[in-house]
């Protein structure tokens, strides 16, 4: 049977993949060629002139820094938390079968199907009717509702790729539920959450709407962003920081890819 695979494909449809990747990403290119504009209080195409000062200038601002670091530290422990619960949850619900695990599961995804609004709404008056004042963790408790969902989902599907038989294999041979889980279970699904931590990181990163509503008076870096486009100043820093959140975002998302994109194959079918 005659494969397709080397087959070329339509100019039509090249001219219209053409056309959709410049929409997506040519405003991208902009944020990055405005980032070197001499222009300082608006947006002028072509730039009147290129020069590298706003990486120094926004070097020197320490705004940036603490939202940098706000925001770093948040994703860092939003994902932390949840590697470690949505790894726990997706172990029963894909291991176990009992009553209402398919209504858990739902449970466990409904927060990233959910708008972002209503979420941090239900978030702010949680935290309003238990008297917790807004801070660092109400940031973190925020971002870890929909970070979980991330893990869970990469670390689900690899548990069921995973043969059973090989952890039948393993308690057989004397070993206990801990180095059955370290050994055997781990190895399979490690790059599963790697990927999965990594793409919680970035969603934590550059999470706007919740983190409005959880935030208070602090800032992380989307929501210093948006301030500073409200009331410009330097507008071209705006754009420097912007490079910044693109390639932190960029960067773990297409590793994640690479991690799992032959994920699709049953670890230990063969043996």
């Amino acid at each position: 049977m005659r494969s397709d695979r080397g087959q070329s494909a339509p100019l039509g449809l090249k001219i219209a993949a053409a056309c959709g990747l410049l929409f997506l990403h040519l405003p991208i290119l902009l944020i990055f060629v405005y980032a070197f504009t001499t222009e300082e209080k608006s947006f002028v195409w072509p730039p009147p002139g290129l020069t590298t000062q706003w990486f120094a200038v926004t070097w020197n601002r320490p705004d940036v820094w603490e939202a940098l670091s706000l925001s770093v530290r948040v994703a860092a422990i939003s994902t932390t938390i949840a590697l470690v619960l949505g790894t726990l949850c997706a172990a029963a619900v894909s291991r176990t079968k009992f009553f209402g695990r398919e209504t858990i599961s739902l449970l466990v995804i409904l927060p990233i199907a959910l708008p972002g609004i209503i979420t941090g709404i239900a978030l702010r008056s949680a935290f309003s009717l238990a008297d917790i004042p807004f801070s660092f963790w109400t940031i973190v408790l925020g971002h870890a509702t929909f970070c979980v969902v991330v893990v869970y989902n990469n670390a689900v599907a690899r548990f069921r790729r995973t043969s059973g038989s090989m952890i039948e294999a393993s308690m057989d041979l004397g070993a206990d539920g801990f180095q059955t889980f370290r050994h055997v279970v781990l190895p399979n699904i490690a790059t599963a959450l790697l990927a999965g931590g990594m793409l919680a990181f970035a969603l934590s990163f550059d999470e706007v709407i919740v983190t409005t509503f959880t935030a208070g008076q602090q800032q992380t870096v989307p929501i210093w962003m948006l301030e500073e486009l409200i009331r410009p100043r330097q507008r071209p820093v705006t754009n420097v920081v912007a490079m910044v959140v693109v390639l932190v975002t960029l960067l773990p998302i297409l590793f994640a890819y690479y991690l799992t994109r032959d994920g699709d194959q049953i670890a230990g079918s063969g043996k």
